[in-house]
This record gives C-alpha cells, structure tokens and sequence, in this order.
C-alpha cells in the first residue's frame, strides 16, 4: 500500500528534485489563555499595550478576551518559526500587568460560563461581526469548549518544487489544478493518519472538574482527587467528545468533502446557506440584541471544526470559500496539536521537524477518496486514541484492516523514514532521522509519551490539574521574563502595536453603513474593507 510513496521518492532523487523542497514555509498559532496570579480566568480587557485584536497580525484573540492568539509570519524555516513564537510570547509577557499564561490545552479553573468574556473587537461593524460570531456560538454549543486552546500548524510546500514535480507527475492541467490536486490529497491522508499526531503529541489527559460545569463525565473518567478527572489511558481529552469536535456532524447535515477545491468550497458553502431549525429557535436578533449572524447550519465556514483545513490568505473582507475558489489552496492549517506543557513555547524544536515529515509523507503517500465508511473510521479512530491511546493493545481500523495502533504506528513510521532522510538531506540537518525514530520510542514505550509524563509527574506529586498546569505556568513566565529580545524585535512589536491601534480607528471611521446592512452586503458577498479579517 506503499508503493507509491516508494516509486514518488525514487523520482524526485532520479529527477533531483529534492533541492526545490527548502523553500517550504512553517507559521505557527499558538492560543493561550490569560488568567489572574491564583489562575482563574482573567476578566480584564486585551492589553491595549500589545496593540488591537482586531488588526494586529501577530497578537489577537480568539473566542474569548482572555484567550490571546499569538501567530507567527511564515517562516523559511520550522525552526525559525519557533523562535518567532518565542519572540512573541517574550513580548507579552514584559506587557502582561501580573497576569499569567496558562500553558495547557484544557482551561483553568471555571467558576460558570458568565466568567467567560466574549472578545471584543471594537465598534466597526467588523469588529461587530467578529464578536457576534463568537455571541452565536455561545448560543449554539456553550461557552466552555470555546476556551480550549491549541497549537496551529500552518505549512506550505515550497513553490519552486510544484512546476518540476508536475511535469514529473504527468499532470495535464494547470499549474494551480495541479497544486490544489495535491494539496487535497495531502489534507486526506492528514485525516486519515491524524490519529497519529494525537497518540504522540497529545498533553491533555487530564482536566479540573469545573471544566464540566456539572456535567457527567464519561464513564471511562476517573477521580484523580476531589478537583481533577482523568483517562488512565488517554492523550488529549481536546480532542475527544469533550472538546472542540464536530461530533454531531451527521446531525447538524454538515457533509465536507474532500476530493476537490471544488466540493470541499461547495460542500461549506451548502451548510453556510441551509437553514438550521434548531439555530431558528434562536433567532437572529432579538430584542435589539444580535445573538448569531444568521441561522444557518454554519455561520461562517470556521465554524465547521475540522483537524485540517486547507487555507488561502484573505485579501479585504473576503470569505474563506471565495478565496479558496479564487486562488487555490496557499497552505495546509494542522489544527490537531495540544500544547505541550513540558516546553514553554507549548511545542519542541522535534516535534517541529517531525511534523515537516509527516506533511512531506502525508503529501507523497497515495490518498484515495474519502468515502462516507472511511470518514466514520476517522472520526473513530481519533476518538478511540484521544481517549485510550496508551492502552495496551488498542485496535484501530485502517481500511478493513484492523491493527493494533503499536503496529500501526510503527509501519507509518516505517514508511516515514526515507521522507525524513530526504528532509535530513535537503536542509543538511540529521535531526530529521533522529526527530522519527524519537517517535518511534514511544509506540514501543506508551510511559514516554507527554500525556504519560504529565500524569505520572501529578500522581508523583499528589497533584491536581490545576497545581500542576499552575506551578508549570509560573515556570514558563520566568523563562519569558527572563528572556531577552533584541532591540531591533522590540521595536518592530512597539510599532506592530501602534500600527494596528492606528489601523483600527480608521476602520471605525470608516464606516459609512449600518452593522444591518453591512451583514447583508458580507453575505450577499459585496461587503469590502481594508481589514484582513480572521475569525
């Protein structure tokens, strides 16, 4: 089932192809929630001293006003991107007023769902709409999955590698066809092995109760103490049924599909102009008071939560949809990494560079359609290994092959290593090879894995998820305050920040229209501003 991977590896070394890889692009987003020195939510406003949340392109917010958003240019390098991030970060926290970061994917300590602060993007009618998508989804599934955070991993094969490596291929159509063909083909087979990156990666076995606002936990759920609940075997519980998942996919009638631009753009279009009578309930604005932009099965298309997405940069105040079926597919947004609590920036050097070779893997490997069985088996498998990834034994189903996730794993891996040895060779980096057969070692060793280490180090220490995550936090703002950035860094974050106050007052100024009518022209796709929104 591998040959293809094995006859694409053989051509780009017979047609030495390999050179036009190093130009491949890394950009990271890493979310954060901000929270008082006893680490409970914060409830004070986005620090107006990092700039606006609504135009900076490097600091903004995500669902809530405590949870910043940190996201790195792309970088030539995955390695540089890290140090980006870590730039940033530094920034913040020299101009956070005694607050700290929380530095795990599950939140801090929740004392209802009035303490979670919506974002707030100013009185634009763009940043109206940024907020009273954030109001909708509230009303639709609750504000407490909202503030789980999450690294993003946003990657893009280097350009000068696809004109080459068309001609390779054989493919008849246009250099764009070509290019959103494999793309495509690599989002499916992200999908398909994604289950992987939660086995290895996931640092969020654990969670406080508060997290449940008196839910009941899952069966498989244990007490740790009075405060913390547990999987014995699972990795990352944000990526569960107590997460951020569209595990009401078939329900809601939201059916992506992933075999072309074209029906993956079609597919969200439908759900963003279908009715829900469930979100009719709602209403739209009521009482004067929006409370959704619409009641559509999706709002916008980010609503649709996916581990993947394929992304186009926006350019104004256009949909993600348009920009896609305008321009093609730029990057690939991996949505599925937790924070890893172990590494102030929330991820490793390691890890880094073992992701470059999934995505080149993921991108070289056959990938057939995505049918309506396989996609089941997706969902299941990531489920079964959020939950009970180390557990001894565990049985994954590939195709009609069942298989056990070690021996899975371990022949992706496998299958792996000549990409990793490629990337070793084009960047003259062995840590390419090491950064797989790390991996390795913790498919033989489930007890290596982060989600094992944390749990391990809290019964170690009698720890509930929260001393812990705090004790971790308030090691990572030393290291943040302890760091030095360059003089020139600093000064490109100071006018980042004014910038974007700047940017922000003219929009405000520049509104000529209602909010009423400006969601209309949006939706009607004729709205137009100078801002490059990311909801």
């Amino acid at each position: 089932m591998y040959k293809r991977l094995e006859q694409r590896l053989q051509a780009i070394e017979k047609h030495r192809l390999s050179a036009a890889l190093q130009e491949s692009r890394t950009g990271l987003e890493k979310e954060s929630l901000r929270v008082t020195p006893n680490s409970t939510l914060a409830q004070t406003d986005h620090p107006k001293v990092l700039g606006s949340a609504l135009t900076h392109p490097w600091i903004t917010t995500d669902y809530s006003e405590s949870l910043i958003e940190l996201i790195t240019p792309p970088q030539a390098r995955a390695s540089a991107a890290l140090d980006f991030l870590l730039d940033i970060e530094s920034f913040v926290y020299q101009h956070l007023d005694n607050e700290l970061l929380w530095t795990t994917s599950m939140p801090c300590v929740l004392n209802g769902e009035q303490d979670i602060r919506i974002a707030e993007y100013g009185r634009s009618n763009a940043g109206l709409m940024k907020h009273v998508y954030r109001q909708g989804l509230a009303w639709r599934y609750g504000k407490t999955m909202q503030v789980i955070a999450g690294i993003h991993f946003n990657y893009s094969i280097a350009e000068p590698f696809w004109k080459p490596w068309q001609m390779v291929e054989q493919h008849q159509g246009s250099l764009r066809e070509f290019r959103d063909e494999q793309y495509m083909a690599l989002t499916r087979n992200l999908l398909r092995y994604g289950w992987l990156i939660i086995y290895l990666f996931g640092t969020s076995p654990a969670i406080c109760k508060s997290f449940l606002g008196g839910r009941k936990a899952p069966a498989t759920m244990r007490e740790l103490n009075d405060y913390t609940l547990y999987e014995p075997y699972g990795t990352s519980l944000r990526m569960g049924n107590i997460g951020y998942t569209n595990s009401k996919e078939s329900a809601s009638g939201v059916q992506v599909c992933y075999d072309s631009v074209s029906s993956y753009t079609e597919s969200l279009r439908r759900a963003i102009h279908t009715p829900s009578p469930e979100y009719e309930k709602i209403g739209v604005k009521v009482d004067g008071v929006y409370r959704q932009l619409n009641t559509n099965i999706l709002q916008i298309e980010n609503e649709y939560y996916s581990t993947v997405r394929p992304k186009q940069p926006l350019q104004g105040f256009e949909k993600p949809v348009n920009a896609l079926k305008k321009r093609g597919i730029k990057y690939i947004e991996l949505r599925s990494v937790d924070i890893n609590i172990f590494h102030p920036a929330g991820l490793t050097y390691e890890q880094l560079r073992f992701l470059e070779v999934f995505m080149h893997f993921c991108l070289f490997q056959a990938s057939p359609k995505i049918d309506s069985t396989e996609r089941q088996l997706i969902n299941s498998n990531q489920m079964l290994v959020a939950h009970q990834g180390r557990k001894p034994g565990l049985i994954l189903q590939s195709g009609e092959r069942q298989m056990s996730l070690k021996d899975w794993g371990l022949e992706l891996l496998e299958q792996m290593q000549p990409v990793a040895d490629l990337l070793a060779r084009v960047h003259q980096e062995p840590a390419y090879t090491v950064a797989v057969q790390h991996q390795r070692e913790l498919l033989f060793n489930p007890e290596a894995t982060p989600s094992a280490q944390m749990m391990a180090e809290m019964h170690e220490k009698g720890a509930s998820f929260f001393s812990f995550a705090q004790a971790k936090s308030r090691q990572h703002r030393d290291f943040f305050l302890k760091r030095q950035l360059s003089q020139i860094r600093t000064t490109e974050f100071v006018q980042m920040a004014q910038d974007s106050l700047y940017q922000q007052q003219v929009i405000e100024n520049s509104d000529e229209i209602s909010f009423d009518q400006f969601l209309a022209a949006y939706f009607s796709g004729e709205a137009s501003v100078n801002d490059n929104l990311l909801m």
